[in-house]
């Protein structure tokens, strides 16, 4: 017989926070997730950006300016 909906969810229940992430991240990273698209697109990105900082196409700012500028703006 199969486990119904509502079983899985009491025993998702009864784990840890630790293994609960766990097994909400797993879910989330399911092929048929739209999810796995979309950090497919933002690997992509990450990857295109830090190839443009190496070949010196783009700088860089330092954490600290850029808090600074958000702290500033949201006055």
């Amino acid at each position: 017989m199969p486990t119904s909906l509502k079983q899985i969810l009491e025993q998702a229940r009864a784990l840890s926070t630790e293994d609960r992430a766990k097994l909400v991240n797993s879910l989330l990273e399911s092929p048929d997730s739209p999810q796995s698209d979309i950090e497919k697109a933002w690997a992509e990105e990450i990857e295109q950006r830090l190839a443009a900082f190496d070949r010196g196409e783009i700088s860089a700012y330092p954490a600290e300016d850029v808090f600074a500028d958000a702290r500033r703006i949201s006055r």
